[in-house]
């Protein structure tokens, strides 16, 4: 239990110190936010705000693990990390079309869409052939669980993280907000590794919490830096792989409730506009937008959005009190 809380403070402490050098880095290379045009109006001042910060949390994440690894016996935390890297590393190329081409979209849908399910599937099927996951579908409130045929288990498996990764990526719209939301969820995952004796794989949570920390110094409101898509894919990367490491991917169902209320926003919104021939369900999607329409200033839906996930992960730890490690 100390090594993981040391490993957050030391993640916290080079997390800061990665930002404090890659900033000036960013700003150098013109590596700026440019804003959707069907985004809200207001935000257009944050056009030029330096993307790809959170490569200083995943930077910290990556150096705090490999420091454990002398004293590590259990690796599944480096599928984990392996798997969000990757997700982060389609989140890069993403960034690099914005800023290399000077446009708001980088990677088309399809394009992010095939490479994710395609690097689900290499690391689901890795992951069970090592004995890294079981094919056992934990029911979370009631202790039971039933086991699914691997194949079913895997396609089940690739659609939740895929679906699970681009609503944390739909998250990141308001300075501040992905990563407070996220918080919380990496303490649930810390406590629930803990709580199964799986003490390696609660590492990379606990050093995210640290991460998210300082990087919530340079990104909350008004935000000197973006995570980009880098930092929101490798996150939602983490928070889908670690729900299957410990074998409870129904529980994302509560700790990412706010990722999955943003991403149904989105889908209402559409299908109301399509279904009514042009009118909107909500002031503007995802629903952080709507709130901010309503007149709220992105500190509070940042706060109320953070207090409903952590509120979430709270009712989620009494949905996992009969399991033992």
């Amino acid at each position: 239990m100390t090594r993981i809380l040391i490993t957050g403070v030391i993640s916290f402490g080079l997390s800061g110190l990665f930002g404090y050098l890659l900033l000036p880095v960013l700003r150098a290379l013109k590596a700026g936010q440019s804003i959707r045009e069907i985004g809200p109006t207001w935000h257009n001042y944050k056009a030029g705000t330096p993307m790809m910060g959170g490569l200083m949390f995943i930077l910290a994440a990556i150096v705090c693990l490999l420091g454990n690894l002398p004293l590590m016996t259990d690796y599944t935390v480096f599928y984990v990390l392996l798997l969000a890297l990757c997700f982060g590393f389609i989140g890069f190329l993403d960034d690099f079309t914005k800023i290399r081409f000077h446009r708001n979209l980088g990677l088309t849908s399809l394009q992010k869409a095939m490479l994710q399910m395609a690097v689900s599937a290499v690391f689901l099927y890795a992951m069970y052939k090592s004995g890294s996951m079981d094919t056992h579908l934990y029911i979370p409130f009631f202790n039971v669980s039933f086991r699914l045929h691997p194949i079913v288990y895997i396609f089940f498996a690739m659609f939740v993280m895929v679906g699970c990764v681009n609503s944390v990526n739909l998250t990141d719209g308001v300075d501040g907000l992905s990563s407070s939301v996220t918080l919380p969820v990496m303490v649930f995952f810390t406590a629930a590794a803990v709580k199964l004796g799986r003490f390696d794989l609660a590492l990379l949570p606990a050093s995210l919490i640290g991460g998210l920390i300082a990087y919530l110094f340079y990104n909350w409101h008004p935000a000197k830096v973006f995570m980009g898509d880098t930092g929101s894919l490798f996150l939602g990367g983490v928070v889908a792989t670690l729900a299957f490491a410990l074998e409870m991917p129904l529980i994302l169902i509560l700790v990412g409730f706010v990722y999955i209320c943003e991403t149904m926003s989105d889908i209402l919104q559409v299908s109301y506009f399509k279904m009514t021939h042009g009118k909107r369900l909500f002031k503007m999607a995802p629903i952080h937008h709507h709130f901010e329409m309503c007149g709220w200033k992105e500190e509070k839906i940042v706060l109320t959005f953070a207090t409903v996930s952590a509120i979430m992960c709270v009712l989620a730890w009494f949905g996992i009190a009969g399991l033992n490690g």
